[in-house]
C-alpha cells in the first residue's frame, strides 16, 4: 500500500505539467495481447509485481472478464514512467478487442491523444485492427505499433532469423498501408510507423520482454540475440536485460503527443464551435484557468458513491463543489468528488487541471458523450460508432414486483453504453435491448440477472432489419384529419455514399449550412437539394423544395416531426428506415394556426410518407458481417460449406503455411449457432472472427415471408399494408 500512496503523490505532482502528460489507449484485435501488455506496463511502474505481469490481467478486474478471458469494459489507470531522469504521467486506457464491444474503443479514443496498436506477429493485421486504426485516425489520435508474440514465430512456427525479420517487416508494411489508405494527409505528415525511428517495438507481453531500435542501441540486444534467447528458452533472462515496459513506455513518451501538442490538432475535429472564442482558445491552449470543458466518455457505478463519469478534461480545473452545466439539461449539477483511476481503485484528489483523464461523481444528468462545462458552450461532436446494434432480445421481469427496478436498470444501461438501444414498452411490460451481437447481449442480460439481482426471462435473440426503397415515387398527397391542410411528398433512394456520410455523423443539422451543403454535393447530391435540406433522421434526408408557401416556416418543425416518426417506424414492419430522400414539393396550409396544430400536421405528413414509401417498391435490408476463418488446408472444404450453407459468399482465399484464410460475408440472421457448426466441421481447429459490414438488401424472394414473420412477432396485422391504405379516401 505504501507503494501505492507514493505513486498517487507522484501522479498528483505531474498532473499540473501538461508537457509531461501522455494520454494513451491500447487498441487491437481480440486476443492480440492488450491486457497482458497493460500488466507489463503497470509492473514497470511498480503497481503490480513483475512475477505476476502477463498473467494477473490486472485491468480485467470484472469477474466476467476473468472467467471468459476477454476484456469487456475499458479500464483506466494513471502511472508514472521515468525517461532520462525526467518523470512522465501516463494515463492509460486498456480497451476491449471483441467486435461486440467496439463501442468502448470508440469512446476511449475520444479521451486519449495517442494509441499503442498491438498486432500479433503470427496473425498479422486482422479486421478489428483495421477498425480500431480507422477510429483512431478519425479522432486525430496518433498511433505507434507494438508487434506482440514474436516468441511464437520462433518457437511455434520455427522460422529462421531471416524469415523472422521478413515477417515482422510485413506486419509494419501492412499497418502503414492501412494508415495511408485511411488518411493520406496524416501519413505524409509523418504518422507512419517505422522501426528505424523508434515508433515500432517488438516483443512478447506474456514473457515481459521487448526490443526497439532505441533499446537495441542501449542494451546491444537485437534480433539475432532475441532469436537465440527464445530458441534456448531463456526468455526470463531476456526480460531482465530488455524489459518490455521500458521499450514501450519510452516509445510512448518520445513519439506520442502531450496534451499541448494534441489539443491544437484535435479540437477542430471533435468540436465545431468557434476556435477564437473564450472556450475555443482555452481548449487549444489546455488552459487550466479557463472555463471547464469536459467530455464524458464512460459511466460506471460505484456501490458507495453512485455514478462515476470518466472523461477528458480539455480546459479548466475540476474540483469538489463546482456547479457545472450538462449539455441539453436544464439544471446544473454539483461535483461531489474528483479522482483518478488506478485500475479498479478510484483515488480521490483535491482538484485536477486540464489535459488529464478524470473521474467525477455528482454529475447525475450526464450520459456517455455529454459535454460538461462551467459556461454555455457548443457541445462536442457526438461519438459515432463504427458498428450498429444488429441484434435484439426481449427482456421481462420474472416477478411483477421487480418491474420498476428493471426499468431503472435498463435506463442505467443505456446511459452507460450508448451502443445499446433500449426500448421500454410500459403498456406490454416487454422491454427490448438491441446490441452489437450475441456476446454483447449475453453479457448485458447476465449482468441484469446476477449483478443487479433481478431475475429475468429473455427471448432468443432476433435480428434488427431496416426498411428502404428501390425506386422513386410521388408526389403523394397527405391530408390532415380536418381536411384543411395538404402535403405533397416524393421519395427517392439515396446513394450509398450519402448514406455512409449520414451514418458516420460527418453531416448533421448542427453544422454550418455551407459545410453541410459541400459535403452532400461531394457525394453527388444536386446543389439546390443540398441547399434545401430541412431535416435529417438517421440515414434519411428531408428537403423542402417548395417556393413561397405562406405559414410554412412556422409549421416546418411539425412536418419534420411527422417525417421523423415515419423514419423510426416504417410502414412494412415498424422497423427503422434507411436510405430515403423525402422531398416536400407542395403544401396547402390553413391560414388560422389553430387548424394546423400537431394533431393535424404530424399524422398527415406521416401518412404521406408511408404511402410514398409503399409506392416506391419497398424492401428490407439486413445487417451483414464479414467472417474471417483461418483453418488447416484439409478442413477448408468443410469450412466453406458451413458459410455457403448460411447464405454466405466467399470473398477471398489465401494460404499461409498449412493454414487457409477464408474471407467471407454472411447475413447476421444466418449466423446464430455458427460457432458450434464451424467447430464440428473443422474438428475444433478453425479460428474465426467477425466484423460488422453494413446493411444489404434481403433477397426479394425472402422479403414477404420475413415481413409477415416480423409483423406477427410484433403483434401487428398479418397482411402487409399497401399505399392505398394511407391515401386520403
Amino acid at each position: 500500500m505504501a507503494r501505492s500512496v507514493k505513486m498517487v503523490e507522484r501522479v498528483k505532482n505531474l498532473m499540473d505539467k501538461p508537457e509531461n502528460i501522455r494520454n494513451i489507449g491500447i487498441v487491437a484485435h481480440i486476443d492480440h495481447g492488450k491486457t497482458t501488455l497493460s500488466d507489463n506496463l503497470l509492473a514497470g511502474a511498480g503497481m503490480i509485481s513483475m512475477e505476476l505481469a502477463g498473467t494477473q490481467l490486472f485491468m480485467d478486474y470484472d469477474d466476467l472478464e476473468q472467467e471468459r478471458g476477454i476484456t469487456i469494459n475499458s479500464a483506466n489507470v494513471s502511472m508514472v514512467h521515468e525517461v532520462e531522469d525526467e518523470e512522465f504521467l501516463i494515463n492509460l486506457i486498456d480497451t476491449p478487442g471483441h467486435v461486440d464491444f467496439g463501442g468502448d474503443v470508440t469512446r476511449a479514443l475520444r479521451a486519449v491523444d495517442g494509441a499503442v496498436v498491438v498486432v500479433d506477429a503470427v496473425e498479422g493485421t486482422m479486421p478489428q485492427t483495421e477498425t480500431v486504426l480507422r477510429q483512431a485516425l478519425k479522432e486525430n489520435v496518433r498511433p505507434v505499433l507494438f508487434v506482440n508474440k514474436v516468441d511464437r514465430l520462433i518457437n511455434e512456427l520455427k522460422v529462421d532469423k531471416q524469415e523472422m525479420q521478413i515477417r515482422l517487416g510485413k506486419v509494419i508494411d501492412n499497418v502503414n498501408k492501412l494508415i495511408k489508405g485511411m488518411n493520406e494527409e496524416k501519413y505524409k505528415a509523418g504518422w507512419r510507423v517505422d522501426a528505424a525511428d523508434g515508433t515500432v517495438a517488438f516483443g512478447s507481453a506474456l514473457y515481459n520482454w521487448a526490443v526497439s531500435v532505441p533499446t537495441m542501441q542501449k542494451t546491444g540486444i537485437g534480433f539475432p540475440e532475441v532469436y537465440e534467447y527464445c530458441k534456448n528458452d531463456k526468455m526470463k533472462e531476456l526480460a531482465e536485460k530488455s524489459p518490455l515496459y521500458i521499450a514501450v513506455l519510452d516509445m510512448v513518451v518520445k513519439h506520442l503527443p502531450n496534451p499541448l501538442e494534441a489539443q491544437k490538432d484535435r479540437i477542430k475535429v471533435i468540436w465545431h464551435g468557434n476556435i477564437e472564442d473564450e472556450v475555443g482558445k482555452a481548449m487549444v491552449n489546455v488552459d487550466r484557468n479557463g472555463p471547464v470543458a469536459f467530455m464524458v466518455t464512460d459511466i460506471s457505478i460505484d456501490p458507495h458513491a453512485g455514478e462515476v463519469a470518466t472523461g477528458r478534461l480539455f480546459s479548466g480545473t475540476l474540483e469538489r463543489g463546482m456547479e457545472l452545466k450538462v449539455s441539453g439539461m436544464p439544471r446544473p449539477n454539483r461535483v461531489q468528488q474528483v479522482g483518478i483511476f488506478m485500475g479498479a481503485e478510484r483515488v480521490e484528489v483535491e482538484k485536477i487541471p486540464a489535459g488529464n483523464i478524470v473521474a467525477v461523481t455528482g454529475i447525475k444528468d450526464a450520459i456517455v458523450g455529454s459535454t460538461v462545462s462551467s459556461v454555455d458552450m457548443v457541445p462536442f461532436e457526438s461519438i459515432k460508432h463504427a458498428s450498429e446494434p444488429v441484434m435484439t432480445v426481449a427482456v421481462e421481469a420474472k416477478q411483477m414486483k421487480d418491474l420498476p427496478k428493471l426499468i431503472e436498470v435498463l435506463r442505467q444501461i443505456s446511459k452507460e453504453d450508448p451502443t445499446v438501444k433500449v426500448e421500454i414498452n410500459e403498456e406490454t411490460g416487454e422491454h427490448l435491448i438491441s446490441g452489437m451481437g450475441e456476446l454483447h447481449l449475453e453479457i448485458l442480460t447476465y449482468r441484469i440477472n446476477h449483478d443487479k439481482n433481478i431475475p429475468i426471462v429473455t427471448s432468443p435473440p432476433i435480428v434488427v432489419y431496416r426498411e428502404s426503397i428501390t425506386t422513386s415515387a410521388g408526389p403523394v398527397e397527405g391530408k390532415s384529419p380536418n381536411r384543411h391542410n395538404r402535403f405533397y411528398i416524393t421519395v427517392e433512394p439515396l446513394n450509398q455514399a450519402t448514406i455512409d456520410l449520414l451514418k458516420s455523423g460527418e453531416v448533421s443539422m448542427r453544422m454550418p449550412e455551407l459545410e453541410r451543403r459541400e459535403k452532400l454535393m461531394a457525394t453527388g447530391m444536386d446543389k439546390e437539394e443540398a441547399r434545401r435540406v430541412a431535416g435529417i433522421s438517421g440515414a434519411n434526408i428531408f428537403t423542402d423544395m417548395t417556393k413561397g408557401v405562406q405559414y410554412l416556416h412556422e409549421t416546418m418543425e411539425l412536418i419534420l416531426e411527422g417525417f421523423d416518426e415515419a423514419m423510426k417506424r416504417g410502414p412494412l414492419a415498424e422497423e427503422r428506415c434507411e436510405g430515403i430522400h423525402a422531398k416536400l414539393v407542395d403544401v396547402k396550409l390553413h391560414e388560422d394556426s389553430v387548424h394546423r396544430g400537431p394533431a393535424q400536421v404530424i399524422p398527415a405528413v406521416r401518412q404521406a410518407m408511408y404511402a410514398a414509401i409503399l409506392s416506391a417498391k419497398p424492401t428490407l435490408i439486413e445487417p451483414i458481417q464479414e467472417v474471417y476463418i483461418s483453418t488447416p488446408q484439409q478442413m477448408m472444404g468443410s469450412a466453406t460449406r458451413v458459410i455457403q450453407g448460411r447464405r454466405g459468399q466467399i470473398l477471398d482465399m489465401s494460404s499461409e503455411g498449412d493454414l487457409t484464410i477464408i474471407k467471407s460475408k454472411a447475413p447476421v440472421a444466418e449466423l446464430f449457432g455458427f460457432s458450434g457448426d464451424i467447430r464440428s466441421a473443422t474438428e475444433g481447429r478453425a479460428l474465426w472472427s467477425t466484423e460488422f459490414a453494413g446493411f444489404e438488401r434481403v433477397p426479394q424472394n425472402l422479403v414477404p415471408d420475413l415481413i409477415k414473420e416480423i409483423r406477427k412477432r410484433k403483434g401487428l396485422k398479418a397482411e402487409i399494408p399497401k399505399a392505398s391504405d394511407y391515401l386520403p379516401k
